[in-house]
């Protein structure tokens, strides 16, 4: 006869891993959007140097909206 060792609540589980891929993926473009800011502009951000090329006006994380 077999018996339970773990129970879980499905649903809860599907929601907390569907929260982790989209938390993922946000954390993910918003990296992806500050390299290529980096690149365009030729330095980081904060960072003066002669090379510097363009400005960055103004910045903050966006959030991924999924359905």
């Amino acid at each position: 006869m077999p018996h339970e060792i773990v129970s879980f609540d499905e649903p809860k589980l599907q929601e907390y891993l569907g929260e982790l891929v989209r938390k993922t993926v946000e954390d993910a473009l918003n990296a992806l959007l500050d390299a290529e800011a980096d690149q365009i502009a030729n330095a980081g951000r904060y960072e003066r140097t002669d090379e510097r090329q363009a400005y960055r006006s103004g910045h903050y994380r966006r959030g991924l909206t999924t359905t």
